[in-house]
């Protein structure tokens, strides 16, 4: 018999949600073969069996939140046939740890194997769902006043839920095992508290969210506190599905996204610069190599790669774009660990991270991109492949957007969007100072980035600087 326990995926990760068993009781599993999904506040996963046998007894449903360690089901000798084992009472439970990291569900995107054109591969959503936010102080350990009894085992999660919405966990029933309060235990508690008193006053403003997991970057101190993340008790019901309605649940990945979201635009003083780039440059170099590069290296060559390279070198120039809002400072990273936006199949946003960018050049980059987009669409990340990114690029060009406005990954200050990319005519000026009309391949690119951070004309500065790469590089070099 071997017990099969929720995993630590990921250095702050705390809990997880099973949202899949791949097997059911009686199913012959064999060692490495996929068992279950599972959903934590950093990444979705699938996982498979440590050992071969056969499933005698499931214990954690799908759905159900766990802590790491907690037992979610028994494998049996083959010998031992399909005869469920009796479950344990409880699941397995550690003692209480430090808060986790608010998970990085991400923004915008690159959309499932782009195929070749005249735009970079699209992305679908458009904002980022943040990857990481400041580090902030731990809860307080449960108490029987506030939450539930002393002898209460509430993850990080939870005890942030029931702090920031005034909760008292002893009036909320578990569902999790044991008895145990989950994080959807919380979060219906607080829809049925929003419904019960529409006129409620907001709940108190969320504290920042814990540092990211295994984040490279020194740590930034916690941002000045913004209005609440959670939007609370509304003033009026939350809307109900009616007889011609369909109501459909969010999933942990779109709930999370939702979250990062509200929290992003609580947090940061966005602002939007836009500018026009003459990609024929890129695409001169990109159309003459584009079967060479493909059949080499076996990856697209697409504008993301040449955008991803201008973008890294221009912030060697203006270094605040890449950094996190501390208490009443600037933490400037000296490195660059960018973050590409990947749209899941229309269901969700994740945004994994291309470590340590600024020593790649575009052949690094363009393999590299590729392949988290792949592991990321086939669940194949781990949580520190989402960690300590630094800057965000959202790719929703491919579906000929012509400005999009993102929300920025926290705790980071500026994320760039790629939009559409077309021919059109332009003015071309010539030796004699006059002008020409050519027809180039021309798109924007749109940098939303917090106020606090910058100016204005840093920004469109910085936007100026990659501009300027993309229409003036030998790209040929690059490529060489």
């Amino acid at each position: 018999m071997a017990d099969i326990t929720m995993p630590q995926l990921g250095e702050t990760v705390t809990e997880g949600t099973i949202t899949r068993w791949a097997k059911a009781v009686g199913d012959a599993v064999k060692e490495d073969e996929i068992l279950f999904e599972v959903s934590t506040d950093k990444v979705d996963s699938e996982v498979p069996s440590p050992v071969s046998g056969v499933i005698t007894s499931i214990v954690v449903a799908e759905g159900e939140t766990v802590p790491v360690g907690a037992v979610l089901a028994v494998v049996g000798d083959a010998a031992d046939g399909a005869a469920p084992a009796a479950a344990p009472a409880t699941a397995a439970e550690p003692a209480p740890e430090p808060a986790a990291a608010e998970g990085s569900s991400p923004p915008a995107a690159i959309p499932p194997s782009p195929t070749e054109a005249d735009s970079p591969p699209p992305p679908v959503a458009v904002e980022p769902a943040t990857a990481e936010a400041p580090p902030a102080p731990a809860p307080a350990a449960a108490s029987a006043s506030s939450n539930g009894g002393p002898s209460a085992v509430l993850s990080p999660v939870v005890r942030k839920l029931l702090t920031e919405n005034n909760l008292d966990a002893a009036q909320i029933k578990g569902t999790g095992a044991g008895g145990r309060i989950t994080r959807n235990d919380v979060l219906a508690a607080i829809d049925s508290k929003a419904t019960a008193s529409p006129a409620a006053p907001a709940a108190p403003a969320a504290a920042p969210a814990a540092a990211p997991a295994a984040a490279p970057a020194p740590a930034a101190a916690p941002a000045p506190a913004a209005a609440s993340a959670a939007p609370a008790a509304s003033a009026a019901p939350a809307p109900r599905a009616g007889e011609r309605d369909t109501a459909i649940p969010f999933s942990n990945i779109r709930r999370r996204t939702a979250e990062h979201m509200v929290r992003s635009l609580a947090t940061s003083a966005h602002t939007l610069v836009v500018t026009e780039v003459d990609y024929e440059n890129v695409e001169k170099v990109r159309a003459k190599r584009k079967e060479e590069f493909k059949a080499q290296e076996g990856v697209s060559l697409s504008y993301l790669p040449f955008i991803a390279r201008a973008v890294v070198d221009a912030i060697r120039e203006f270094p605040h774009a890449n950094a996190s809002v501390g208490d009443n400072e600037l933490v400037q990273h000296n490195y660059v660990n960018l973050g590409i936006a990947v749209d899941l199949n229309f269901e969700g946003l994740i945004v994994p991270v291309v470590q340590d960018a600024d020593t790649k050049r575009l052949r690094a980059l363009a393999h590299e991109v590729a392949d988290l987009a792949n592991r990321a669409r086939s669940k194949k990340l781990g949580a520190d492949d989402i960690s300590g990114g630094t800057f965000t690029i959202t790719n929703a060009g491919g579906y000929g957007t012509f400005i999009t406005g993102p929300i920025i990954n926290q705790p980071q200050v500026a994320i760039l969007s790629t939009d559409g990319v077309k021919p059109k005519p332009v003015a071309v000026p010539l030796e004699d100072g006059t002008y020409a009309i050519a027809v180039h391949h021309v798109g924007n690119l749109a940098l939303s980035w917090d106020h606090r951070a910058f100016d204005g004309a840093y920004a469109a500065a910085f936007l100026a600087a990659i501009r300027e790469t993309l229409e003036t590089r030998d790209w040929e070099i690059e490529l060489a």
